[in-house]
């Protein structure tokens, strides 16, 4: 009986070491990917950001907001213009009456990105 219990033992050592490596791989995987992700939401933002004068598409970046041993937060925020994107994404009222028109650009680019964050998971979990 003694020895089925120590053949046991060494199973379950053999099966946590592995479940923790893949635990490793996958954090590294999810944190890989959330930073392409942000980049590229952040990118396709810009893009499709209202061009007026340019100083709005180009103060758009991403920073590491919180990161611990298995998560990744990024954050895609406009930097120094960061008043006007609601008033753009959402339109505005005029001070003579009317409205201005929305252009969505932020809605569109993270709804891509989570699509695209989705699946970058899946395939490298696959691998």
């Amino acid at each position: 009986m003694a020895r089925n219990t120590v053949t046991f033992d060494h199973l379950a050592e053999a099966v946590m070491k592995g479940l923790t490596e893949y635990a490793d791989v996958s954090t590294e995987l999810v944190k890989q990917s959330v930073q392409q992700v942000s980049k590229e939401v952040k990118k396709e933002i810009s893009e499709n950001a209202p061009k007026r004068t340019g100083a709005y598409k180009k103060s758009w970046g991403t920073k590491k907001t919180k990161e611990t041993s298995n998560s990744l937060t990024m954050t895609v925020h406009s930097k120094n213009r960061y008043q006007i994107a609601h008033l753009l994404e959402h339109g505005h009222a005029k001070r003579g009456g009317g409205r201005v028109a929305a252009r969505p650009h932020i809605a569109p680019a993270e709804e891509h990105g989570v699509t695209s964050l989705q699946e970058k998971i899946e395939r490298g979990l696959k691998q």
